[in-house]
């Protein structure tokens, strides 16, 4: 089964991910990677620690030649903060010299110290923090990589920030294109200045702010997934991925809450053929019964404002007990564009992880003789 696991604390020496089973025989392109990761550190209204740092990915095994070779992979990314932080966040000797007492409410801190046991809620918003998504971007990456002979493609884009929503049609020309060169993330070049603007408001008031990112997949064949057993279901392990990236408060498939407000024959898509089957409409957004249906896979994200404001809110310290502002950490304004990269990314490792779990294999050779044989057979159904 493809998994991965990160390592890392956001001011600590470096992040580190491992993936576990990748099959022989993908060609793996580095750049690729760090294309992904650069694109995490864009966007409007992002904070200081953009101009620090510029992650790259380093290889430390799996891969030979540039291709894998069956065995776990091993990727860091340096935090080139660290010197900066190496006496306070060393892991034999360490300072107190920011030592985090004030918990900022929306975030891990107070909860985290209270599980884990904490006197220092350093030690819980260095791991919580966003800036762990980084590992989870490389290995979203690396796992697209899996999928790319098979014609798997995958967007993503902005689709409101704050107050301000994008409104374009995803099908107009151009979308993704004028979507890559927008610092907001935004296919509308008014609808972006306008967003700017808000970032711009937002920060002046102390304030942060957060939006809606939307991720969509092209050329899946039908049958990813499951109805059989609940913990294969495609939707609800998309769903489990996007829920737990930082700040992500809700998730919706297709149609998703507006499927409550409408009747069946407006929510359901109707089935036609010509050379194969397809939908009229993609209200259910690809998944139907916990499975791929062909369809474009939609996804969209709600991100919540960054809980660390430059106008703090009031906490209590965990020591005295005395009323305080929250702790106020370097941090971003609006990570909504950053967020649509790592929500698209985690997407494309649960469907990878589905695809290889539906042709599996030790290598690419095998992996694509099931994958023929499969759509082979369903083109003839």
């Amino acid at each position: 089964m493809l998994r991965y696991f990160t390592a890392g604390e956001t001011h600590g020496k470096c992040l580190t991910v491992i993936i576990e089973g990748m099959p022989a025989g993908v060609k793996i392109s580095l750049d690729k990677i760090n294309e992904q990761l650069a694109k995490r550190q864009l966007g409007y209204g992002r904070g200081g620690r953009m101009l620090i740092e510029k992650d790259t990915a380093e290889i430390l095994s799996g891969i030979r030649g540039g291709m894998t070779i069956g065995s776990p992979i091993a990727i860091k990314i340096e935090n080139k903060d660290w010197k900066n932080w190496e006496n306070i966040m060393g892991t034999e000797v360490s300072n107190d010299e920011k030592t985090v007492e004030c918990p900022r409410p929306g975030h891990a801190d107070l909860t985290g110290g209270m599980k884990y046991n904490h006197s220092d809620l350093r030690n819980v918003l260095e791991r919580a923090s966003a800036r762990e998504t980084a590992a989870r971007v490389a290995a979203g990456a690396l796992a697209r990589q899996v999928l790319e002979p098979f014609g798997i493609e995958f967007f993503c884009h902005v689709k409101r920030i704050g107050e301000v929503e994008d409104r374009l049609d995803i099908n107009s020309e151009d979308f993704f294109e004028r979507v890559k060169n927008s610092p907001v993330g935004f296919c509308d070049e008014a609808a972006a200045q306008k967003a700017m603007k808000y970032i711009d408001n937002i920060k002046k008031s102390g304030e942060s702010c957060g939006g809606i990112v939307e991720t969509i997949v092209k050329g899946v064949p039908a049958g990813l997934g499951s109805y059989v057993h609940y913990d294969r279901k495609l939707d609800a392990n998309i769903a489990f991925s996007v829920m737990s990236v930082q700040a992500i408060k809700g998730v919706e498939i297709g149609m998703g809450f507006g499927v409550s407000s409408v009747s069946g024959s407006r929510v359901h898509d109707e089935i036609a053929y010509k050379n194969s089957y397809y939908r009229i409409t993609n209200n259910a957004g690809g998944i139907e019964g916990g499975m791929s249906n062909g369809e474009p896979i939609i996804i969209k994200a709600a991100m919540k404002p960054i809980p660390t404001l430059y106008n703090p809110l009031r906490t209590v310290n965990i020591k005295d007990k005395s009323e305080h502002k929250a702790t106020v950490e370097r941090s971003d304004v609006c990570a909504v564009p950053a967020c649509s990269v790592v929500v698209e990314a985690v997407v494309a490792f649960e469907i990878a992880k589905a695809f290889l779990d539906k042709f599996s294999g030790d290598c690419m050779d095998d992996i694509k003789a099931y994958y023929d044989i499969y759509t082979n057979r369903i083109s003839k159904f």
